[in-house]
């Protein structure tokens, strides 16, 4: 809804619209590729953390920013956010050693799986009370992500695991 969005709280174009789409995606690739070695050297759960606690404040300040302003702050939250996608990968394969097939089906299919039921009751909820909420309401979820806190130190297993 990133293009309706645009369009309705700046009034630009479908083509600026995109153009403001491609930078996020664009910014999303990025990350995912910058955050995989970054995860190698600093650790997954670091880079899961990071992803986080590094884009909670861009997410919360974009719903009022002006127009040149979103498009800085949505390069930084596709960047940041998507430099977790491997390391959450990887760190579920750590979890659950032997079953790497399983848990990207797992990951993979509840991913977009959510993200489609997500969407459609994020349209019915704008369509309710206006793209404007949404994005506000929205800016909130990576406070969710807070709770990564509570995963295991998988550095201490490696290390147990090791010694044993």
């Amino acid at each position: 809804y990133y293009t309706f969005y645009s369009m309705h709280k700046f009034g630009v174009s479908v083509q600026m619209s995109q153009v403001m789409l491609f930078l996020f995606l664009g910014a999303s690739a990025l990350g995912i590729l910058l955050g995989g070695p970054f995860g190698d050297r600093y650790g997954q759960k670091a880079m899961i953390w990071f992803s986080i606690v590094g884009v909670l404040p861009f997410t919360l300040a974009l719903p009022y920013a002006n127009l040149e302003w979103t498009m800085v702050l949505t390069v930084l939250i596709g960047l940041i956010l998507s430099s977790a996608f491997s390391n959450i990968v990887v760190f579920a394969q750590e979890l659950v050693p032997g079953r790497v097939g399983m848990i990207a089906g797992i990951f993979f299919g509840f991913a977009f799986g959510m993200g489609g039921i997500a969407a459609a009751v994020l349209g019915v909820l704008a369509d309710m009370k206006g793209i404007d909420f949404v994005f506000q309401i929205c800016s909130y979820l990576p406070f969710l992500g807070l709770l990564t806190v509570f995963l295991p130190n998988m550095k201490e297993a490696r290390k147990a695991q090791a010694a044993a």
